[in-house]
């Protein structure tokens, strides 16, 4: 484990500014909103920007990882992310943020893959889930950074500076990331590497897509990890000053509580699939619980805050089984698809982050930015889980007690 420990810790570092890059906007969104004259259809445009922007370049970067490996990837993209956190800190209007978080997004297009991507490969199958879930639950410091920490930059410094200052850190992460990281452990040197043309790379791509098993994981990967960060790193700031007109800081420490729920969750379902013998089960499981507190939230007409805070938190905590679905994805792929598999995987996760962000917009505009808009949006968010839930739920079943 000493060995993997380097590794892990730069895992980390780069998946927790992805982290708060992808929910920075939640916190300050009253203060971009007021600095930047955006609407509520803008500031969820804001917020889908980043992962249409990783969307886009997912095919590219499972190939780079499959020729290039991932450091070379993620140190290589890192400087996009860079260059989009000063665009961010210099916005002058709505096109200026929804631009720089596309840049940004771009940067960060390979973070999350690469813990997968290296995971798979410096851990055994049958500890790959619980590998997974010890760096994404850490990597939510940067979602938990992006709560009171930002919230009192913002109040005291301008969130304009607490970008420029997150630009400087991403370029020391990613030369720190370049210099540590190998794509395998030393006991298992890399085959030799051949280029691939481009009717190689199009079988290999038509292989992954045609694998069988992959369309019920995509199903529930759409709406699962995007559903809990639309309301934790896009909509549950906004829900929170229109409804109930807390103060930054005060939002910052709501979703301070709901970020470190998302974490204690992590780590609850990281063994689970191993505790059940069943990945199908805890996917179902944290799915059902999840659409009953968002019915919760849709059903009752502004409930008290300390019960909207109680439900929001609960309900990070029960959505954060999307860990399980990632490992469950990564099992279908052989090794000299897994960059191509796990990006392709990771495809379906954009896709839902960059729908239901800006769904919500529209849902919040359309019904006027009060207690019904956001009701309604829980509701509809309830939906879509249901609709992944029931395609997934043909999936055949797998576990790494199996592995």
């Amino acid at each position: 484990m000493a060995s993997k420990l380097p590794l892990l810790l730069l895992l980390i570092a780069i998946t927790c500014l992805s982290q708060f890059y992808r929910v920075s906007n939640s916190v300050i969104a009253p203060e971009l909103t007021r600095d930047l004259g955006l609407t509520a259809r803008q500031l969820g445009w804001a917020g889908s920007a980043f992962f249409f922007a990783l969307f886009a370049v997912q095919v590219p970067v499972g190939m780079w990882f499959d020729r290039y490996g991932a450091r070379r990837t993620v140190a290589a993209l890192s400087v996009l992310a860079m260059l989009g956190a000063l665009w961010i800190a210099t916005a002058s209007d709505a096109a200026d943020l929804i631009g720089g978080r596309a840049v940004v997004g771009v940067g960060c297009a390979a973070s999350f893959m690469s813990v997968v991507f290296l995971c798979s490969r410096w851990f055994e199958p049958a500890k790959l889930a619980t590998a997974l879930s010890w760096v994404f639950a850490a990597s939510n410091i940067g979602t938990l950074a992006a709560a009171t920490p930002l919230a009192w930059i913002a109040a005291t410094a301008g969130w304009r500076n607490g970008f420029l200052g997150l630009a400087v850190v991403t370029v020391l992460v990613a030369v720190a990331f370049y210099a540590v990281v190998r794509d395998r452990p030393p006991d298992k040197p890399a085959p030799p590497a051949r280029r691939e043309n481009l009717g190689e790379i199009m079988r290999g791509l038509l292989e992954v897509w045609t694998t069988p098993g992959l369309v019920p994981v995509l199903a529930m990967h759409f709406f699962a990890y995007a559903t809990m960060l639309t309301v934790l790193g896009v909509w549950g700031g906004p829900y929170l000053y229109d409804v109930y007109q807390l103060d930054a800081v005060q939002r910052g420490n709501v979703l301070l509580a709901m970020g470190v729920a998302q974490i204690l969750g992590i780590l609850a379902y990281g063994p689970m699939d191993r505790l059940l013998r069943s990945r199908k089960k805890v996917v179902l499981g944290g799915a059902a619980l999840s659409v009953a507190l968002l019915a919760l939230l849709a059903l009752l007409p502004r409930p008290p805050l300390a019960l909207a805070v109680v439900l929001l938190t609960a309900f990070c905590f029960v959505c954060a089984f999307g860990t399980v679905i990632v490992a469950q994805g990564r099992a279908l792929f052989p090794d000299r698809l897994s960059g191509r598999g796990v990006t392709t995987v990771n495809m379906a996760q954009c896709l839902g982050l960059t729908v239901l962000p800006a769904m919500v917009g529209y849902i919040v505009e359309a019904f006027g930015n009060g207690d019904l808009a956001y009701r309604v949006a829980f509701g509809v968010l309830g939906i879509g889980l249901i609709l992944g839930a029931s395609v997934y739920v043909r999936a055949s079943d797998s576990a790494t007690a199996h592995a």
